[in-house]
């Protein structure tokens, strides 16, 4: 049973991340018997899982009612919409049972869809990482079932290991039954969460790479359409430089979003105050939140789709043009 902090300490508050011996000094997905005091963090972060919802919701609807968008690259936004929707429905899901409906077993499967969900999302956004830099590298051949097949398989691995990572705790590797185990995110064991930072920053780090491989390509091809189109040399500038910047925003954002996270979790330990985790881990839910303004808004088509929906003109398909994955 997690004992409570002193009345007025801000360390004692609890919720999803209950303090521990009244120490304050570890999160705590556990939820517990007793009625528990409204923490703020968790209120934030319920709020953050609606609006997430919201969100992808709307491109995962959007996405699987229209035909058009059934191609390679708008599945793999369809998956990472789906993974963040399903993010969102867990923060929902974890703030209903702590406070509403207390049990430990439903908790385990809350953590668990957490811990997949955010994985899968993490993954999705690799998968689609690779696909903008295939569709470059090999533009001839990507219009072809091989990309199709390409697709299905990295789908395939990703939910995969996301769903394996989130059976973990569910299955039994957790630490209710040794507290002196818990990471900074209870029930998650150190292990498993120096696992789970160690695979995110890994794939910060392939990321990083795809995206300067693809910066390179981009620039190249925007000299060789100067050269063969006899622009000025400051258009080439202006193209080279506006792919730039949307590989920065896009790199900078997951960077931002889960680098705090991923550090800290293989920093911190069972001491670590409850206030540091919260502070990090709000960062990475804000990374479900604007994935769909990065991939999905922002796509030409999906906004006429969008657009027609609004208008209530959505009687027929709205003109469709395959685009690279690099456009979106």
């Amino acid at each position: 049973m997690l004992e409570k902090g002193p009345p007025n300490s801000s360390e004692g508050q609890q919720g999803w991340f209950s303090a521990r011996n009244g120490s304050g000094s570890s999160l705590d997905l556990e939820s517990v018997a007793q009625p528990l005091a409204l923490n703020p963090w968790d209120v934030v972060l319920c709020i953050s899982g609606t609006i997430i919802s919201c969100e992808n919701a709307i491109v995962v609807v959007v996405i699987f009612y229209t035909p058009a968008f059934h191609a390679p690259m708008f599945l793999l936004i369809g998956s990472l919409a789906t993974a963040d929707l399903l993010a969102g429905l867990g923060l929902i899901l974890h703030f209903a049972f702590v406070y509403f409906i207390p049990s430990e077993a439903v908790s385990l499967l809350t953590v668990g869809l957490l811990v997949t969900s955010f994985t899968a999302s993490v993954s999705s956004l690799l998968t689609i990482t690779i696909d903008r830099y295939l569709s470059l590298y090999n533009a001839l051949t990507y219009y072809s079932e091989r990309t199709v097949t390409r697709t299905y398989i990295m789908l395939i691995l990703a939910w995969g290991a996301s769903i394996c990572y989130g059976l973990l705790p569910v299955m039994g590797w957790n630490c209710l039954g040794e507290p002196s185990a818990c990471s900074i995110v209870k029930p998650l064991t150190k292990k498993h969460l120096i696992l789970l930072c160690a695979s995110f920053l890994a794939v910060f780090a392939a990321m990083l790479q795809l995206y300067v491989q693809i910066c390179r390509i981009v620039c190249r091809h925007a000299q060789q359409i100067a050269v063969q189109r006899h622009l000025l040399a400051s258009s080439h500038y202006v193209t080279t430089r506006k792919g730039i910047a949307t590989l920065a925003v896009i790199l900078g954002t997951f960077a931002c979003c889960w680098l705090p996270l991923a550090v800290y979790g293989l920093l911190g330990d069972c001491s670590s105050p409850a206030l540091y985790t919260y502070a990090t881990l709000l960062p990475a839910t804000y990374n479900s939140l604007l994935n769909p303004v990065i991939y999905a808004f922002r796509n030409q088509e999906i906004q006429k789709v969008l657009w027609a929906v609004c208008c209530g003109c959505f009687s027929s398909p709205p003109p469709f043009r395959s685009r690279s994955p690099s456009d979106v």
